[in-house]
């Protein structure tokens, strides 16, 4: 099965904040806020979302295609994704600007207050997916997620047109979009990704109801966070899924791409969405432990030992038949 992923490749600038947000939030001055808040360290980390998705692809043994506009400083990051298995044929590289930049802090509680600039990204709407497809001989699934606006817009009506089953991944950008925008992105979705709040937000942007919504995709991914995800799909039983037990909570930065990373080897796999989502939150509670979005290991043995006692031997069995013996490697 051959997976596109479109969206965002940046910079990651993550700063912790050794205290609570809301402790600084005054009940009835939240019209007017102006607050700095001192922070006790700063990593810089490669990021964006279509690669976070790819790069967790690859480290499951897959080759993703990355769809995406990246700057003129592309070339180190190229390396590290060549080198982690994601195939980077089909990356726009800009002449004049840079990749993209994620600036985000976490409190103690792990909220976060983040801001984007986009960079090279906006030049993603020149990305010519027919082109890509022809080159590929054919997409079998287009992961459209967070990136220039227009640019997620052209892809959806790309995929329509070509035939070419679609996921729906607004995450961030929904902040930025309007009704109009959500509603054609995500209409005729093979698979919808979003989290709680996002799937509110997308009922209030939309002006749909929740059955309007669900309505207008075949299958519904909604993370809950550390209760894990629900899968809903039209005359099928809805499915819960719990996440496996963490070792620490490290950085939740990027935690939903690695859930989609793990859905999607599923799905290439040829898995059922129980066990796609099983993988979704196997691989998005490496990340959690980790400090950055793409720098969590594992190999073959480390995580079908956690996978089996997080999912039991009959999950496990059905999963290990698929796992690269050299993933990791």
């Amino acid at each position: 099965m051959k997976v596109a992923v479109a969206g965002s490749v940046g910079r990651d600038h993550l700063m912790t904040f050794p205290g609570k947000f809301t402790d600084s939030l005054v009940e009835g001055s939240l019209a007017k806020v102006s607050l700095s808040f001192l922070v006790d360290n700063l990593d810089i980390h490669r990021g964006g979302c279509a690669a976070n998705i790819a790069f967790g692809m690859g480290a499951l043994g897959l080759n993703p295609l990355l769809v995406a506009a990246v700057g003129k400083d592309w070339a180190d990051y190229n390396d590290w994704l060549i080198r982690h298995g994601v195939n980077t044929e089909h990356v726009r590289i800009s002449k004049d600007l840079y990749t993209a930049t994620f600036i985000v802090t976490t409190d103690e509680e792990l909220n976060q207050i983040a801001s984007f600039f986009p960079g090279a990204m906006s030049e993603a709407r020149e990305l010519d997916i027919e082109a890509i497809a022809l080159r590929e001989g054919g997409i079998d699934l287009f992961l459209i997620g967070p990136d220039d606006p227009e640019a997620m817009i052209r892809h959806s009506h790309s995929a329509r047109r070509l035939g070419i089953p679609m996921a729906a991944d607004p995450s961030q950008q929904l902040a930025r979009m309007d009704g109009e925008e959500v509603k054609q992105l995500v209409t005729g979705a093979k698979y919808l990704f979003l989290n709680e709040y996002e799937l509110a937000l997308m009922l209030q942007k939309t002006g749909w109801s929740d059955a309007e919504l669900f309505n207008q995709v075949e299958i519904r991914v909604v993370t809950l966070g550390a209760k894990g995800a629900r899968i809903e799909e039209h005359g099928k039983e809805t499915l819960t899924v719990g996440a496996p037990q963490e070792k620490a909570k490290i950085d939740p930065t990027g935690v939903g791409d690695s859930f989609r990373s793990g859905f999607l080897a599923g799905l290439s796999w040829g898995l059922g969405h129980e066990r796609c989502a099983q993988l979704g939150s196997m691989v998005a509670t490496f990340c959690l432990e980790t400090k950055g979005t793409q720098e969590y290991l594992f190999d073959r043995e480390q995580f079908m030992e956690r996978f089996r006692e997080a999912y039991g031997d009959l999950s496990a069995d059905e999963v290990a038949a698929h796992i690269n013996p050299r993933m990791g490697l």
